[in-house]
């Protein structure tokens, strides 16, 4: 098992890994709305997840990976009223490539933020 972390992407605010690699599949952690340098993109809905895709995207990339690896997401929102929106931006990300996905609707998320998506994924 091996950390993956890098200065591209939030450092983690708790005690956990950007992602972690086993064998040839990589496990990221939900990634939220901040930028690298650990501040909050407290904007609408489509610059949140903008943001959180951003993240994700270097984090697989510093493990070898990359959103056209991704097997399967998870996108928690704090309101199931931005479905749409978060849809559009993240088929933006993954273009034609559909991994498998879930989404959930909960009450908050850390920092009070709008989304937070996690994924596994294969390395290159």
């Amino acid at each position: 098992m091996n950390y993956i972390s890098t200065p591209n992407a939030p450092k983690a605010i708790g005690p956990y890994s950007q992602a972690v690699n086993v064998g040839d599949f990589i496990f990221t952690s939900g990634q939220i709305a901040l930028k690298p340098d650990g501040s909050l993109n407290d904007g609408d809905i489509q610059t949140q997840t903008t943001q959180v895709l951003t993240n994700l995207s270097e984090v697989l990339k510093e493990g070898g990976s990359s959103l056209g690896q991704v097997v399967k997401t998870t996108i928690f929102l704090a309101d199931m009223g931005d479905f749409a929106e978060v849809n559009k931006i993240y088929a933006a990300f993954f273009g034609e490539h559909k991994p498998a996905r879930s989404t959930v609707a909960v009450k908050t998320l850390p920092l009070n933020v709008k989304v937070e998506i996690e994924a596994i994924a294969i390395k290159k």
